[in-house]
């Protein structure tokens, strides 16, 4: 009897500092959250790629500085504090990224709710619509013709990189993980396979034209590529021989996009597979064939570049300057 009063008191006693304490405790202390634990304990539980897995390590931590700037913490926030943070994004950043933040907090409530840790209320959050246009935009056909022109003066490699990129809708991460021994022949066609965004391996491939093979070919021979090594190397002095990186696949796209006179944000690399399709579908092409050479796994996605069309069309036939001849 006597045990049982004590073990009583002992648990009243702990009850009862806990209770002092919390008064004390900021709320962000309130259960003693080690953030940084939890968002690798989070992170850790996803099976996605490191890339993604990065991604959602920035956007959750950017998340939690800014409940904690605001005095709050995971145990007192509730569905109004998540509509806040997400017009807070949008006061700063474009719809499309806020929209990746909101991935990302959608599988933290996700994962929180499931571990039994808080609730998920971030279930059916909105994401904000970003509408179904490009912000890069594709290449008139003069301009097309003016950069490889451009290029051509240029050293082997930089134009058989422009012209392989135009001529397969190659992306910058495609262009750069491609070995010499992906072009291949499959059925009597050249063709280069490639390992595309989001994938393990090279599972996909696009058709090496005669005019794409060329420029590519005099470039490999001066190189006197083998088949182990990348398709574009690098010739600065830190990395000569080196896989050509992303970083400066972009950076020669810019260059001679700047020099023809398309210096702006609109104009990227990214253009140059945005004019690829466009091409395609201008040229009789079906939005299937176009889903084909990029490699879009929602035929949906293709369908945007149409738009692309349309806004060109708009422009040239400039209906509104017409009232100009009636009045």
């Amino acid at each position: 009897m006597f045990t049982i009063e004590r073990k009583k008191m002992k648990k009243n006693s702990i009850i009862s500092a806990s209770k002092a304490t919390s008064t004390k405790m900021p709320a962000t202390k309130k259960r003693g959250v080690n953030y940084s634990a939890l968002i690798s304990r989070f992170v850790d539980s996803q099976d996605v790629k490191p890339s993604s897995r990065g991604n959602y390590k920035r956007t959750i931590r950017q998340y939690f500085d800014y409940i904690q700037a605001r005095g709050l913490s995971l145990d007192n926030i509730d569905r109004a504090d998540l509509i806040a943070y997400k017009e807070n994004l949008l006061s700063h950043l474009s719809p499309r990224t806020v929209a990746s933040y909101l991935v990302s907090l959608r599988k933290f409530y996700a994962f929180a709710e499931a571990e039994k840790l808080y609730p998920n209320i971030a279930r059916d959050l909105k994401t904000p619509h970003h509408g179904a246009t490009f912000v890069k935009q594709h290449l008139a056909e003069d301009k097309i013709k003016e950069l490889l022109d451009d290029a051509r003066k240029d050293t082997p490699r930089n134009f058989a990189l422009i012209n392989l990129l135009l001529r397969t809708g190659l992306r910058t991460i495609e262009a750069a993980r491609a070995n010499v021994g992906d072009l291949v022949t499959i059925e009597g066609r050249r063709v280069l396979k490639v390992w595309g965004k989001g994938r393990d391996s090279a599972d996909a491939f696009v058709i090496v034209s005669d005019k794409a093979f060329a420029p590519l070919k005099a470039y490999l021979d001066a190189r006197n590529a083998h088949q182990g090594e990348p398709l574009f190397t690098s010739d600065s002095r830190r990395n000569g021989g080196g896989r050509l990186t992303t970083r400066t696949i972009s950076a020669i796209c810019k260059e001679h996009l700047v020099n023809i006179g398309l210096d702006s944000h609109e104009y990227t690399a990214h253009s140059l597979r945005h004019t690829t399709a466009v091409e395609i579908l201008k040229s009789g092409g079906t939005t299937e064939d176009a889903q084909f050479v990029l490699r879009h796994s929602s035929p949906a996605t293709t369908q945007i570049y149409t738009q692309s069309i349309k806004q060109e069309i708009r422009l040239k036939k400039a209906v509104e300057c017409k009232l100009d001849d009636l009045f």
